[in-house]
């Protein structure tokens, strides 16, 4: 820890020492001259129901993607999996408003297509109201919007150096003539990620040891192309279509090891190599129309689409077993999966009377139809399934309102409920298996502000939250995977629902204090299973499973905000607390896991503009994080930090930017997780390392705007 922060303060330090000095130079020689205060947004705004990182103006932004950015967040977390986190619980990813409909690695790469350069800002938003759908946390991801006339745009090339070499390049043009306005973004990406794992599965039953390791090397070539076009129709009326194209060609090479022993005496051993090789394209279409008068702020918007998501892959695994049986397994996977969606969205906001209240209202009808065909091939396939086709299908309608109102301009309230109805239905064609269900869920959620003065104020909010398991986490077709053991879905999996409390006080506009409590008496987690695979005895297997018992969590953040030398220098940090009480949740389920977790969490953002007033932009990112989830405990913190300066030349509208990432220690995940049978230890080194360079072009007048957004929506109280 220490060698990360020794540097960056010594790098703060020359930096701010050197400025005061030329900016005190400067001031002397222009005494007489008046003072100009530029008024910036902070980096991060701490409002009532929300945390907003402001990166329009950062140098973070240069040569990175979406993801990337979504990294350096406050409060976000992404774990082994993907999964992002906030406040280390998971959440529903929005774009401009517009929820995803990719989770997990789907949606990693998805935002690794849209560059961070067109990036306005990301909002973490802890209680959102009964606009959003039902799942916990909120992340709206807010694009930036060019209302200049003519033509203007950027070009970005990257070079990445991890332990392999990645490139990265973009083109992207904004045309805006009188009420037309077209966005066109391009982009090509040749990345190689190199992937280390080692695990410990240890199981009560004979006292059995299994040791794994692998390393997994995949290059992934992505093209991808949207488009944005967006007619006002009049100063009230605006239509638009959305159109997203992503395609990505995988080819990844692993090979792992592993030893199992019984009662300390070797019982077998094995190696793997797995080659593959994977297409997968995904297609969106959004037809949107609002409506908004300005004057009554009032507001209709109405969204309807459809996305596509399909890949095929074919996945071949040499296995070669050394127990009193020897065997060679050869298995291959083929598959085509085909995911469809459509949906359709009304909103409607309407200011009520001279009351000052404000009355928000709207549905959504979305459908889902999924497909995945799963075949093996290979000469041992005893004991395996060797063809089935899933299906997953669901209808979700919801209905929300909202009132919110201010009262005497010190009482800020917000009230609200939304129901949601699922109707689901999936089935195996081959083996049979199928379920069919359906449920409702009002997920009631309550907002109290009060302001004691311009400086202090209080707030606290309410929320009912239901998660629900993710499509391809139903499927219980068993595969081999790259660690040498098995792993597949489960078809009984419920949804988590769960209650959240939270209490924010506000210092002066920049120290804030906030307290989480939130409960839950139902999840589902990742289980360890042992079963006889054809000749391999008690194989291990990894699948989704319901867990049942109390979990009280209880969480305590201070955060600040600060700008220094007339708002060149901002810094931010946040500290916090965690404490978990499992101790029901193991007890239920016949866990050996610690009963009571607690520990420590932390971040700095600093960034300063316009450094020597040479057109230099720096900024540093560091967190500390644990990842402790369900039955997983985080057995050491990770450590993530982020350096980069750029260099911006007016004239020529060129910007070169230099970023170091994680150099000082190499991010991993250790945690263990605990079943009923045992417990295994994971230990990951991910390949977010290393130093890139990134070139971009800019071309026209880049004068930027936020996102039309009503009163309501632009105030936390009313957050939408």
């Amino acid at each position: 820890m220490k060698t990360i922060l020794v540097p960056i303060a010594l790098l703060a330090g020359v930096i701010i020492s050197a400025q005061e000095k030329q900016d005190t130079i400067k001031s002397k020689e222009k005494s007489i001259e008046g003072v100009t205060v530029t008024v910036r947004k902070p980096t991060v705004e701490s409002k009532v129901d929300r945390t907003v990182f402001n990166v329009a103006n950062s140098s973070i932004l240069a040569g990175n993607t979406t993801w990337d950015v979504m990294r350096m967040t406050p409060l976000v977390s992404i774990d082994n999996n993907d999964a992002i986190k906030a406040e280390g619980e998971s959440v529903t990813v929005y774009i401009n408003d517009r929820k995803s409909v990719f989770t997990g690695k789907e949606l990693k790469e998805y935002l690794k297509t849209i560059p961070a350069d067109n990036l306005m800002k990301i909002e973490v938003i802890t209680s959102p109201s009964s606009r959003y759908e039902a799942a916990g946390s909120v992340i709206n991801i807010v694009l930036k919007k060019r209302d200049d006339e003519g033509i203007k745009g950027s070009v970005t090339f990257n070079n990445k150096q991890n332990t392999k070499n990645s490139q990265y390049s973009n083109l992207n043009i904004n045309y805006h003539k009188k009420s037309f306005t077209q966005t066109l973004i391009g982009g090509y990406s040749d990345n190689t990620n190199v992937q280390r794992n080692s695990n410990t599965y240890t199981l009560y039953k004979d006292n059995s040891v299994q040791q794994t390791t692998s390393r997994t090397i995949g290059r992934y070539r992505s093209p991808s192309v949207s488009s944005t076009s967006e007619f006002e129709l009049n100063n009230k009326n605006t239509a638009g279509v959305i159109l997203e194209y992503y395609q990505s060609n995988s080819i990844t090479a692993s090979e792992a090891a592993g030893i199992t022993h019984k009662n300390v005496e070797f019982d077998n051993s094995f190696d793997q190599n797995q080659t593959s090789s994977g297409l997968n394209r995904n297609l969106g279409a959004n037809i949107f129309y609002k409506f908004y008068d300005k004057e009554k702020n009032r507001i209709l918007d109405v969204n309807t689409g459809v996305n596509y998501y399909g890949e095929s892959g074919d996945n071949y695994f040499i296995k070669n077993i050394i127990s009193t049986k020897p065997s060679v397994s050869k298995i291959g996977i083929l598959s085509d999966t085909e995911n469809r969606n459509y949906f359709l969205k009304v909103d409607y906001t309407q200011p009520l009377g001279k009351s000052g209240g404000t009355f928000e209202v709207g549905g959504k009808m979305d459908f889902n139809n999924n497909v995945i065909p799963n075949t093996l091939y290979g000469n041992n396939l005893e004991g395996l399934s060797t063809h089935d086709i899933f299906h997953y299908e669901d209808n979700i309608n919801s209905l929300y309102a909202n009132y919110s109102r201010k009262f005497f301009d010190k009482l800020e309230t917000r009230i609200g409920v939304r129901y949601e109805h699922i109707d689901y239905r999936i089935r195996q064609e081959v083996s049979g298996r199928s379920r069919k269900d359906a449920y409702g869920a009002f997920l009631p959620n309550i907002l109290v502000k009060y302001s004691f003065s311009d400086k202090y104020d209080l707030s606290l909010t309410y929320n009912r939250n239901l998660w629900r398991p993710w499509y391809a986490e139903f499927n219980p077709f068993m595969t081999p995977n790259t660690d040498g053991i098995y792993s597949r879905g489960n078809i009984d999996l419920e949804p988590n629902p769960s209650d959240r409390l939270y209490m924010k006080l506000g210092i002066l506009k920049k120290y804030f204090i906030s307290a989480r409590y939130s409960f839950t008496d139902q999840d589902y987690w990742t289980d360890y299973l042992t079963e006889d695979v054809g000749n391999y005895k008690n194989a291990t297997i990894m699948q989704e499973s319901n867990f049942s018992g109390k979990v009280h969590k209880y969480y305590v953040f201070a955060n600040t905000n600060q700008t220094f030398f007339k708002n060149k220098f901002t810094v931010n940090l946040g500290l916090g607390w965690y404490y978990i009480d499992n101790s029901d949740f193991n007890l239920k389920n016949n866990l050996k896991n610690n009963n009571y977790i607690n520990y420590l969490s932390a971040s700095a953002n600093l960034s300063y503009t316009n450094l020597f007033n040479k057109n230099i932009n720096l900024s540093a990112w560091l967190e500390v994080s644990n990842q402790n989830n369900g039955n997983s405990t985080t057995n050491k913190p990770n450590i993530f930090h982020n350096i980069s300066a750029t260099k911006i030349f007016p004239k020529t509208q060129m910007e070169v930017s230099l970023q170091l990432m994680n150099i000082f220690q190499r991010p991993n995940y250790d945690a263990t997780t605990y079943s009923q049978g045992g417990y295994v230890r994971s230990i990951s080194k991910w390949d977010w390392y290393g130093a890139s360079i990134s070139f971009v072009k800019r071309f026209g007048n880049q004068k930027v705007k936020e996102n039309t957004k009503t009163d309501v929506e632009k105030n936390g109280g009313g957050g939408k």
